[in-house]
């Protein structure tokens, strides 16, 4: 059976928001490298499945670590949850209907870690009780406002691990209490 993990940068005050966040500290590049390579899959909601379509085409300006990143980006599967998206790139699935039926199935019939992406789909995630585990990488920054980590009400939580990702960045695991 397949674990869904939701895990997402945040602000020390809990909000979200790559471009405020900005890009993450080598080390911790490394760890999302690696974090990537082992993942049996990505379920996203629209948004955040639109700026990930950013690793699917090489840019000139990349990196090694960023060519690392992008391929092992690319040759994960991915599911798109989206009523309004009509068609998903390479390597992706468009769930549009059934979602709840659709992911317990996903679930039932896979192995291994799925991460889950967007706050939004993961605070539907939670209601339906299909989250296995929250992880929040905290930045060293206070947003204000934004998209909150947890979009819905967050749920009882039971702190499993945490451990240090990069010189700033402290990763906090949870499992629902």
């Amino acid at each position: 059976m397949a674990k869904l993990v939701f895990g997402m940068n945040q602000s020390l005050d809990g909000y979200v928001d790559h471009m405020k966040l900005g890009p993450p500290e080598p080390t911790a590049f490394r760890h999302f490298i690696e974090l990537t390579r082992g993942q049996t899959g990505f379920l996203y909601g629209r948004s955040l499945y639109e700026i990930m379509r950013y690793w699917q085409d090489d840019q000139p300006d990349w990196d090694a670590d960023d060519r690392e990143f992008a391929a092992a980006w690319r040759n994960t599967q991915k599911w798109v949850v989206s009523r309004s998206l009509k068609s998903v790139g390479p390597n992706a699935t468009l769930i549009a209907n059934d979602i709840e039926a659709t992911i317990r199935g996903m679930k039932s019939e896979l192995t291994g870690e799925i991460g889950v992406g967007g706050p939004n789909l993961a605070g539907t995630l939670t209601k339906a009780g299909l989250i296995d585990e929250y992880r929040l990488y905290i930045h060293p920054v206070v947003l204000g406002t934004g998209t909150p980590f947890f979009a819905a009400s967050p749920p009882r939580l039971r702190l499993i691990s945490s451990d240090r990702i990069s010189e700033n960045i402290v990763r906090l695991a949870y499992v629902p209490a």
